[in-house]
């Protein structure tokens, strides 16, 4: 089953830092051959509160997931963010 990072970002403080830190993360993502679905973008509020950005990385599975978003390359991106904005992240097992 393919593993999934959801990053719901509740605010952005420094769009500076959020853009310096994507590019980071994106060099993170490749190396464990993660594919972005959502990147931001417009959308649509159907219940519930709108938040200015999410995000979602597909995975091949939960395991590359995990070991990405905890490797050296990836801690150093989130570093990045660090009192920049406040965010919600989860990995998921999915389908």
């Amino acid at each position: 089953m393919k593993g999934y990072w959801i990053a719901i970002y509740e605010e952005i403080h420094n769009v500076e830092k959020l853009k310096e830190y994507a590019v980071k993360a994106k060099e993170s993502v490749t190396k464990f051959s993660g594919k972005f679905i959502v990147r931001g973008g417009k959308n649509i509020v159907n219940e519930g509160i709108k938040y200015p950005r999410t995000v979602v990385v597909e995975f091949p599975d939960l395991d590359s997931a995990t070991k990405c978003y905890n490797s050296k390359e990836y801690q150093e991106a989130h570093e990045i963010l660090k009192g920049h904005v406040k965010r919600s992240h989860q990995i998921i097992e999915g389908t």
